[in-house]
């Protein structure tokens, strides 16, 4: 069997896999509440949160039954070779010809998902009330996301080009630790250098919130540098929590949203959440087996990477860079879905023992009010389909998270 049909029979796999979990667990609706989370929506509000469950796997359906139909003629009509004799006129030199048959190839892709995506934000997420997004909000994101990705994505793609061309059969590893180690920067620097260019930091206000924060980071001996706010409601009214930084000082930064809807017994147990996956050493896990993952790959890769068929499967007629890492990427798919799942059993693991840190070192049932009404906030699904949980879920239910705490 010749590679492009094995790509697009991968792809069509893919399609129908994600249709039959989407399916699975939207019928997942109609089954009726457990007795412990049956008060947590009135009827009109479970209604509600079914409505907005249908419409998002709806559009999730047109987006992707497009993006496969998209994929599927750029390989048949040889567009992807196109774009190579394309980028090869303007420049002879590899690296650069590589920046931009990516370069391209992700804008014109990002453009053809644009539709879906303002109909997501500006439709959906707005009839149910939680868009609070501008225009110029989201306009201003596409273009600092574009900068963002043109200066990292480009610094990543000229490193891995680089050392292909000067590495021999050692660039494999070459390209593994420097891109692993820049990843690593990343992480480092996220709260501080790129977060920043999206969202307003400030730090969290002196009064009884901070107070208690601070407090519980002095119990548990957790070395928090500051506490932070961030205008997450600049564009949904949805919550969230997390820490950053990989060094000895820790960010915790907490969403306005998250502040504005919960009490501070509930907001110190969120944050004990958090500090839960630091002191169980979570983070250096998860970054640890990422890294792992990156080197299984760039091995993989640096064996098939000059093999003329994964160029000749996109339509060119010899081994080229750009149409090598394509096919690689698309063929390598089922590969990156099995390591998913692997990561959100684990994520899975780690939500729980972050729930039993935080129950043993602060209030279980603050955090188990705070968990139902972070879920009613965002018309979550309160009964998922066990499959889908499996294949897409990083964190646990909110059913078993909450009898995981009361045991």
């Amino acid at each position: 069997m010749n590679l492009t049909i094995v790509i697009v029979v991968l792809l069509l796999a893919s399609f129908v896999f994600e249709r039959v979990l989407d399916r699975l667990n939207s019928k997942s609706w109609d089954l009726k509440l457990p007795e412990s989370l049956s008060d947590l929506y009135k009827a009109d509000e479970y209604e509600k949160a079914q409505r907005y469950d249908q419409e998002k796997d709806r559009l999730s359906m047109w987006s992707s039954a497009f993006s496969l139909l998209l994929m599927i003629t750029l390989v048949y009509s040889r567009s992807f070779a196109w774009l190579l004799n394309y980028v090869s006129g303007i420049t002879t030199d590899l690296m650069f010809q590589t920046i931009l048959f990516f370069g391209i190839f992700a804008l014109l892709s990002d453009l053809l998902q644009l539709p879906f995506s303002i109909y997501s934000t500006f439709v959906i997420e707005e009839k149910f009330g939680f868009n609070r997004t501008t225009p110029k909000t989201f306009i201003l994101d596409k273009f600092k996301g574009y900068l963002l990705a043109a200066t990292l994505g480009g610094s990543v793609i000229a490193l891995f080009v680089l050392f292909y061309q000067y590495a021999g059969s050692s660039f494999w590893w070459i390209a593994w630790v420097s891109i692993s180690g820049f990843s690593l920067l990343i992480s480092m620097f996220y709260a501080s250098v790129i977060l920043p260019i999206f969202n307003k930091l400030s730090p969290l206000p002196q009064g009884e919130l901070r107070d208690a924060l601070t407090a519980y980071c002095k119990k548990v001996n957790f070395p928090v540098s500051d506490l932070f706010v961030m205008d997450g409601s600049k564009r949904s009214s949805k919550a969230n929590a997390f820490f950053s930084g990989l060094g000895p000082k820790k960010k915790i930064v907490l969403f306005d949203t998250l502040i504005e809807k919960h009490s501070v017994n509930e907001l110190v147990a969120v944050m004990a959440h958090e500090v839960g996956h630091y002191k169980k050493k979570h983070t250096f896990t998860m970054i640890g087996i990422s890294i792992l993952q990156t080197g299984l790959m760039m091995f993989i890769l640096g064996k098939f990477i000059n093999t003329p068929d994964l160029s000749i499967a996109l339509g060119a007629e010899k081994a080229a860079l750009p149409l090598g890492l394509i096919a690689f990427f698309l063929l390598y798919s089922p590969v990156s879905m099995f390591l998913s799942i692997g990561m959100n059993m684990l994520s899975r693991k780690h939500e729980y023992e972050a729930d039993n840190f935080a129950s043993e070192t602060a209030n279980a049932s603050d955090l188990v009010n705070a968990l139902k009404k972070l879920s009613k906030d965002s018309l979550s699904n309160l009964n998922p389909h066990p499959a889908y949980v499996f294949v897409y879920y990083s964190h646990p239910t909110l059913l078993q998270r909450m009898n995981n705490m009361h045991h």
